[in-house]
């Protein structure tokens, strides 16, 4: 059951990718609705659970049952009962996030947040850890390194592997205007689906490169097996300012996943045949 839309944050033309992979393989999506009331029919395991639900807009019930039901509630922020507002520091009073400035100080210049009680920033980990370790630096060791916000390499563990670093293409677009992004994209087939033919052409790479900084990549998105492992090797290059040249002068590994990264050729917008045909 989805209340909007799949992956919120996340680039949604591969979100909707996945979303497509997943109904191929049986996946049943509700969309636009929410869970209203659950009601236990019978007991035992896995037993039966009924399920109500409401449309988005109000106009719709959804009834069904199942033997198991799982939510996926989010988090929250529990930054209204530590004392903030004692000592002046603002927060969201919608969401309970911190607003910070790029080197993680609040509104009260002695006050640092960190990690997922940021506000607008990534709910990860490495994040937190990464964010942590250059504020000590700053503050202790004359150091300078803020936290990169943008460059972060993450990676959904969806049936279809989905890694990503950078910006989405809508982000891109917002940030750079349609015009002034190019978007080099590709199906490829692991070689180890091609023996029992499977899924041809789902596995999918995009980069996002922005057109006026000699094609410097600004976005990176994969999706197949072993994804956060291709990613976490290109965020490195990301960061020292990789761009399609540079991809297109590298040698690729044959026949690796992650070989189709330098043999991009096939722009989004020119509508062209992304089509593999083995690996």
């Amino acid at each position: 059951m989805v209340r909007s839309i799949l992956l919120r944050g996340f680039d949604q033309h591969m979100a909707n990718k996945i979303g497509e992979h997943m109904e191929q393989h049986g996946v049943t999506f509700i969309r636009q609705f929410v869970p209203t009331k659950i009601e236990r029919l019978e007991e035992g395991s896995p037993g039966k659970l009924k399920v109500t639900a409401k449309s988005t807009d109000g106009k719709e019930t959804f009834e069904g049952e199942y033997n198991t039901v799982l939510l996926a509630v989010g988090r929250d922020a529990c930054t209204r009962t530590i004392g903030l507002d004692t000592v002046g520091v603002k927060i969201n009073v919608k969401t309970g996030k911190i607003p910070v400035n790029e080197e993680e100080q609040t509104n009260v210049p002695h006050i640092y947040a960190i990690g997922d009680v940021l506000e607008g920033k990534l709910e990860l980990t490495p994040v937190a850890i990464q964010a942590g370790r250059l504020l000590a630096r700053r503050l202790y060791a004359e150091h300078s390194t803020k936290c990169d916000y943008t460059n972060v390499p993450t990676t959904v563990f969806t049936p279809l592997e989905y890694g990503a670093c950078g910006l989405s293409e809508e982000d891109s677009i917002q940030k750079y205007g349609e015009d002034n992004i190019e978007v080099y994209h590709s199906n490829f087939w692991p070689l180890e689906w091609t023996v029992p033919a499977r899924d041809n052409n789902t596995c999918y790479a995009k980069i996002i490169c922005h057109k006026q900084d000699s094609e410097r990549v600004v976005g990176f998105h994969v999706l197949g097996p072993n994804a956060g492992e291709m990613t976490q090797g290109f965020a490195a290059a990301m960061k020292c300012g990789m761009t399609k040249e540079q991809l297109d002068n590298t040698i690729g590994i044959h026949p690796v996943c992650a070989e189709v990264f330098t043999t991009l050729s096939v722009t989004k917008r020119s509508g062209g045949d992304i089509a593999k045909g083995g690996c």
